[in-house]
């Protein structure tokens, strides 16, 4: 092919790409998803001819101006991929936190369930010991002996049964997340089922006078990891009121909708579970007085609701500049 027509051909095509460089070098959230598609096309088009330049047309301008254009889109698509790191950001700061506020109220129903779970157990264990094992797995059950209970060694199986209990609350925030395809039937009884649990053993604890030990085991990275089991309850409660009460839209309509929501907020939680974990190996076994762990649970409070408040800030301002640019 002459230079000539193959300018012409494609000069339209290359022109169209400049255009989406420029948007995209302003403002990449004024495209659509069809926009960065047709980008993309564009470039790989533009990869070609500079191929097929470079092979016929090596000393002419045409090539030096198709291998600057290429360049550009793709220091352009090289700069959206570090950008991902601020996206993350985005997320964990805003986006999440933006989620939490809206669906809150679900997020309160997990924690009720938990606690109703919770109570009741604990109340049961409380006037018969023996009834831990009928509410229990048995090897959690078997692993707790009521007589070592203030002895050093019934503190360490009091650390080792805490371990046990909340190293599977990451499981847990899982299957109640996904029990929302259930209706949320599933996500119910796991968010019971896990709050008998912890209110069994608070209430042997209780009974044989170590309720202070049991809890000091618990709650420095119990605060952050029963958070994190609420947000993804709601998250799995939200998603199963939206199948059974799907409103005007179609239930297929709401899972997929509500999946990605939820989806959201389950993976907001993981920071929390990491966090949980570090205390959990580091905090939790120490030999540290009770008093410390509860000073840590204290602090693990005060940073969750920090965090969460600045995330709240953070929305309003950008709410507020978004009006401003509007």
């Amino acid at each position: 092919m002459d230079i000539r027509p193959f300018i012409k051909q494609n000069r339209g095509s290359w022109k169209t790409l400049e255009q989406y460089i420029t948007k995209l070098s302003k403002n990449k959230r004024h495209l659509s998803g069809n926009d960065i598609d047709q980008f993309n096309r564009l470039y790989q088009k533009a990869t070609q001819h500079l191929s097929y330049s470079q092979t016929y047309f090596p000393n002419e301008d045409v090539t030096d101006y198709l291998n600057k254009l290429v360049a550009k889109a793709h220091n352009l698509l090289y700069k959206d991929q570090v950008s991902s790191f601020r996206q993350m950001c985005t997320f964990f700061g805003t986006t999440f936190i933006g989620l939490l506020l809206e669906q809150w109220k679900a997020v309160i129903v997990a924690m009720v369930l938990f606690a109703v779970g919770a109570l009741a157990a604990f109340l049961s264990v409380l006037d018969d010991p023996l009834n831990l094992y009928s509410l229990l797995p048995e090897q959690v059950a078997q692993s707790v002996d009521p007589e070592q209970l203030n002895t050093n060694t019934g503190s360490m199986d009091a650390s080792l049964m805490s371990a046990s209990i909340m190293t599977n609350n990451i499981q847990v925030a899982f299957l109640a997340f996904a029990g929302g395809i259930t209706f949320g039937i599933l996500t119910v009884y796991i968010m019971v089922s896990n709050g008998i649990m912890v209110g069994a053993l608070a209430g042997l604890y209780w009974h044989y006078g170590s309720s202070y030990e049991f809890w000091a085991y618990i709650v420095p990275h119990g605060v952050i990891e029963l958070s994190a089991i609420f947000i993804a309850g709601g998250a799995g409660l939200l998603m199963g009121y939206k199948l059974f009460v799907p409103g005007a839209f179609s239930r297929g309509y709401q899972l997929k909708r509500q999946a990605k929501r939820s989806v959201q907020l389950l993976l907001g939680t993981i920071p929390l579970f990491i966090i949980a974990g570090i205390i959990e190996g580091f905090i939790t076994p120490a030999s540290l007085s009770p008093e410390t762990k509860y000073a840590v649970a204290i602090l693990t409070m005060a940073g969750l609701i920090l965090y969460i408040l600045s995330g709240k800030i953070l929305l309003q301002k950008s709410d507020a500049k978004a009006s401003l640019h509007s």
